[in-house]
């Protein structure tokens, strides 16, 4: 697996709670946009981000965006 599965070519847009996140960054997990270890199978690992308080935030769920974990639109290129 040289690219990561395209899970979605949208965004999750979710508010969360201050904390750490572990977003999916191989696409094959069950529960988008958060890693659920199915990249034990991949060359892939999930990225850490954490946030300092509560938040709305836009995750890739396309895999391919240039600022893991967060969506920069190259879905619409997809």
């Amino acid at each position: 697996m040289d690219k990561p599965n395209i899970a979605e070519k949208s965004p999750a847009i979710l508010e969360l709670e201050a904390g750490t996140y572990w977003w999916c960054q191989c696409g094959l997990s069950k529960n988008q946009p958060f890693c659920d270890g199915s990249h034990k199978t991949t060359t892939f690992s999930p990225v850490e981000f954490i946030l300092e308080e509560k938040k709305k935030v836009a995750l890739c769920r396309c895999k391919q965006t240039n600022t893991p974990p967060y969506c920069d639109g190259t879905h619409r290129n997809l």
